[in-house]
């Protein structure tokens, strides 16, 4: 009989490997308690978060853990139903309600997580005889939606304008085109040319779809991501994206202008096919969301932490993803996977968590630690960040 996990053979031997060393599995780390968004406890340590994605410190808002508990109590736990059966509940309808409002859109679509929104909407409007560009670097998401719905996927070299031009010249006359972008790309917190790259796709007759999942609540004026702060929010045809970042729990959405997108709610498979969110959490996602409508101040501190971080790294000697920061993401690349683990568990020891990243999710085969910064880490905080990367950064040499 063929073993079917066989093909998993070199992953379960370079875990093996890494571990052996004695290394804490950077992969499989349990916070006991979590203070707030920014501190936690792990390993009965007081650690300071730098990897959670909780870009607005949204988890503990009060207003939104007790929107939460109210549509517990009246609500109950689950709809144990899917959307357009028995799931569709009056939060459901009031959390797509205040997407609409947030981002000044026809239609918002909301899914049980961020992942099913681009494999739900993606797979089910471009099929098999239409054509998928999309940047190389996309997240797992978007090419399992391009999977899922059998089209045709053309990649270009990542935040490549003149690729992209030329990917679509090359598509056949009178085929469907789906442009997928990201505002912000996850690994490398770097940022697309939306502006450029949108009037590209319009201009060879594609239609564009944008993941803002790191990006929504934070860039932008009003916080509705890269496309706003590009001025081309109006061009999109659809942008995705998650609860479970800046809004602060799980889910996700789809919103759009496009007249016939309520249709997507009888035909797209993961919508159909999948319990919709418990009560409790499309309640704490409204309320986040309204919250973010007038969050501004928190914004412009987020974006105060990244300056200062991304310098105070680069000071130190650490090589960094983008030249200067571009999101609340910072990307300090290793030089291998082994020396990029024992950096993270020097970090861990030091009291502060980050992510680290490797093949094949990241670009180019490299390892990294990402940092996520938060809008309620303090300017002491970042100092203490900073003196945990240079410590941690001298005892496992990766600085001098």
């Amino acid at each position: 009989m063929t073993d079917l996990f066989s093909k998993f053979d070199g992953v379960i031997e370079q875990r093996e490997a890494l571990l052996s060393t004695g290394l804490t599995d950077p992969f499989n780390l349990v916070m006991e308690r979590v203070e707030s968004p920014t501190v936690a406890i792990c390993n009965g340590k007081r650690t300071i978060l730098l990897g959670t994605y909780n870009y607005m410190g949204m988890t503990f808002d009060p207003d939104v853990i007790a929107a939460g508990k109210k549509a517990l109590d009246e609500f109950g736990s689950g709809t144990t139903g899917s959307r357009v059966l028995n799931g569709t509940y009056a939060g459901h309808r009031g959390c797509e309600d205040a997407l609409k409002d947030f981002y000044a859109m026809d239609h918002a679509m909301v899914f049980s997580t961020g992942y099913q929104a681009n494999l739900g909407v993606i797979s089910t409007i471009a099929g098999k005889e239409d054509y998928i560009v999309l940047d190389i670097d996309s997240h797992a998401s978007i090419y399992d939606g391009c999977a899922l719905g059998n089209a045709q996927i053309v990649p270009f070299r990542h935040n490549d304008i003149e690729a992209l031009e030329k990917r679509l010249k090359r598509i056949p006359e009178g085929a469907g085109k789906l442009v997928v972008l990201e505002g912000v790309y996850s690994m490398l917190g770097d940022i697309a040319p939306l502006r450029e790259m949108v009037a590209v796709s319009k201009a060879n007759g594609a239609m564009v779809l944008v993941d803002e999942a790191h990006s929504m609540g934070f860039i932008g004026e009003r916080g509705r991501g890269v496309a706003e702060a590009q001025g081309i929010i109006d061009d999109v045809d659809f942008i995705i994206g998650t609860f479970s970042k800046s809004v602060g729990t799980v889910g996700g959405f789809c919103v759009s202008n496009h007249p016939k997108f309520e249709i997507l709610r009888l035909v797209c498979r993961p919508y159909v096919f999948t319990a919709s969110l418990p009560p409790s959490v499309v309640a704490t996602a409204a309320t986040s969301i309204r919250k973010l409508m007038h969050s501004a101040d928190k914004r412009a501190h987020l974006w105060e932490n990244s300056k200062r971080l991304h310098a105070g790294l680069r000071q130190l000697g650490f090589t960094l993803g983008t030249d200067e920061p571009q999101s609340a993401i910072i990307a300090v690349i290793m030089p291998d996977l082994e020396k990029g683990a024992a950096m993270w568990e020097g970090l861990l020891n030091e009291g502060l968590y980050v992510n680290l990243a490797r093949p094949p999710a990241t670009p180019a085969g490299m390892t990294l630690l990402r940092c996520s910064l938060c809008a309620l880490h303090t300017e002491e905080q970042v100092g203490e960040i900073l003196g945990m990367f240079a410590a941690a950064g001298r005892a496992t040499g990766c600085i001098s």
